[in-house]
């Protein structure tokens, strides 16, 4: 530390050194070894070393550089979490906090990860009363609760296992619901505050008189809009109408002759050839203009509901799909607020 003289580029030694150094408050060896191990090429096994390194409560920046480089590199690694799943169950907890606190995690709702905890607890912690501890105390406050499914929130109210302590999980339970109901602190913040989801959460409104009809709010982030290829889509938590269930997909939309390329959005129903009946519904699309700060009708159509097949618009703001990404009228701090209002035909509807 006080020679300037450093050889080694094993990263036990250096990660060694580096705390001896921050210890002694030696910045030029702190410097100096933080750089050797953040050039040395990370793995799963250096990174866990370096985030789960015993050090003083006050770290220098070296040593956090070292740290969030590490954390980082964890959360990219097991970024895609379907294709990866089963390895995250070998990692200790500090990774599995690392990894899950990142909001780039791809998966298809916040539920998966969810019952990935609990798996990974009983996995790992099997003693209850240590797992419940951990459980509450590290994993659960990595869950988004506000991002997941009414039904997955529903079956967990009504859980009964000793894994999870259910007093507070109702309490972080009803905090979700009261921010999908009151979204208040910003607009989008149920977009902006959650992950790269699949299926992405939407706000229902349900009415039954004087028809039945509901009104639903998706938001999508220009950067979830970007990362979409010609032809892929995102997709939406399903929701009820009359009985049915449907979901919402919004695509980077071809078209016919490759030309040109736009933002599209579909309703559609999921049908069950026992269960599922035919309906029509009147359909409205409308998006929120950072101008008119209100909801701006788009189209106004009727479409009858009898397969698979999906109704839409494949160029939704009749604009190219750049034109469209750069659009701030449209993304407002980022957002896009999308509102479908969907009613049975020939009924009077509640007015928006």
């Amino acid at each position: 530390m006080y020679s300037g003289k450093l050889t080694t580029k094993e990263p036990t030694l250096l990660l060694d050194i580096l705390m001896a150094a921050d210890k002694f408050e030696v910045l030029s060896c702190m410097r100096h070894s933080s750089q050797l191990l953040t050039s040395l090429p990370m793995t799963t096994e250096s990174a866990l070393l370096y985030i789960d390194h015993p050090c003083s409560t006050s770290l220098a920046a070296d040593v956090q550089h070292v740290i969030g480089v590490a954390k980082e590199f964890l959360a990219n690694k097991y970024k895609d979490f379907d294709k990866s799943e089963h390895e995250p169950m070998n990692i200790p907890l500090a990774g599995i906090e690392a990894i899950f606190s990142s909001s780039d995690i791809l998966m298809e709702t916040e539920d998966d990860l969810y019952f990935f905890m609990v798996e990974w607890a009983r996995a790992w912690y099997p003693e209850l009363k240590e797992r419940r501890e951990i459980l509450s105390s590290r994993l659960l406050p990595l869950v988004r609760f506000s991002h997941m499914t009414c039904a997955t929130l529903q079956e967990i109210l009504g859980c009964t296992d000793d894994d999870i302590d259910h007093e507070q999980v109702t309490k972080r339970i009803t905090e979700a619901l009261l921010q999908i109901a009151y979204p208040t602190e910003k607009e989008g913040a149920l977009a902006a505050d959650g992950r790269a989801y699949e299926y992405k959460p939407v706000r229902v409104v349900a009415f039954d008189e004087p028809c039945a009809q509901v009104i639903v709010y998706l938001d999508l982030t220009r950067k979830e809009c970007s990362r979409l290829l010609p032809s892929e889509g995102i997709f939406s938590h399903s929701f009820y109408l009359a009985g049915q269930e449907f979901f919402l997909g919004g695509c980077h939309e071809l078209a016919e002759d490759d030309s040109s390329s736009s933002f599209g959005l579909y309703l559609q129903m999921l049908w069950n050839p026992e269960l599922s009946k035919s309906i029509t519904l009147n359909c409205e699309f409308a998006a929120k203009s950072k101008t008119s700060r209100e909801f701006v009708r788009l189209c106004k159509d009727e479409h009858t509901y009898n397969s698979e097949r999906a109704y839409g618009y494949y160029n939704l703001f009749e604009m190219p799909w750049l034109e469209f990404l750069a659009d701030d009228d449209l993304f407002i701090d980022g957002v896009l607020h999308l509102r479908v209002d969907l009613a049975v035909a020939g009924q009077p509807k509640v007015q928006t």
